[in-house]
């Protein structure tokens, strides 16, 4: 699917209650995942002990933290979304986020996102993002939500 391009407030607007669109699939490989444990200082076994993780886990295999998983968003909305004449934009909050199953240590992830709303708050955007993370070939998503972000337009 084709990155979509904002340049204006009004273009963003049109888009209120559409699907914006789908990234593509990035893989959680266990490197990935040991990595951010080194960075968040979270080495549970069931994310970085492989060996302990296919015989004591009920998933069989070590999997993604969740925030590992979180943290993929603006790396997926990027790849959805470009919005220009901006100064800056900051995420703002997350609201109704769940996570509804694990992400094995080697399953792709992708991001869905639909603009679920947009306020214009004195010259600055306010969008409500509905995501939901995928994991390729699975029924269930790894994690669903409401990102919150605000665009401070030129």
């Amino acid at each position: 699917m084709a990155q979509v391009i904002i340049n204006s407030y009004e273009e963003f607007e049109k888009l209120v209650g559409q699907q914006i669109g789908v990234s593509d699939y990035v893989e959680l490989s266990q490197e990935r995942i040991n990595l951010f444990a080194d960075a968040t200082l979270d080495h549970q076994w069931i994310h970085v002990d492989t060996e302990r993780a296919k015989v004591e886990s009920p998933y069989k295999s070590t999997i993604a933290h969740g925030y590992l998983t979180l943290s993929m968003l603006p790396y997926l909305w990027n790849q959805i979304i470009q919005v220009n004449n901006l100064k800056m934009m900051i995420n703002y909050g997350m609201d109704k986020m769940k996570f509804g199953q694990a992400v094995l240590s080697g399953q792709s992830i992708r991001l869905v996102t639909t603009l679920h709303s947009l306020t214009n708050l004195r010259g600055v955007a306010k969008a409500e993002i509905k995501f939901a993370i995928e994991i390729k070939d699975q029924p269930k998503k790894a994690l669903e939500g409401i990102a919150v972000f605000l665009y401070y337009f030129n």
